[in-house]
């Protein structure tokens, strides 16, 4: 049974009754509460990650080797 909406731990997440009545929660992207990402739906399966995660991967592998002081 469906409880809440809520932005929790940094993300949307659905929090709902499990059959043993506990509180469980998923990310509400894993879920049909919220409107599908429109680059997933429009890059159909044929990309594995969107150009946002793509650019943050990159900062990742450039900082490698950089100082461990400097925010990425």
């Amino acid at each position: 049974m469906f409880i809440a909406l809520r932005q929790t731990w940094g993300e949307d997440r659905v929090f709902f009754y499990d059959g043993n009545d506990t509180v469980c929660s998923l990310p509400a992207s894993w879920t049909d509460a919220v409107a599908e990402d429109v680059f997933v739906a429009v890059a159909a399966g044929r990309c594995a990650l969107r150009p946002d995660d793509l650019l943050l991967l990159a900062g990742l592998i450039a900082s490698i080797g950089s100082d461990p002081t400097e925010e990425v």
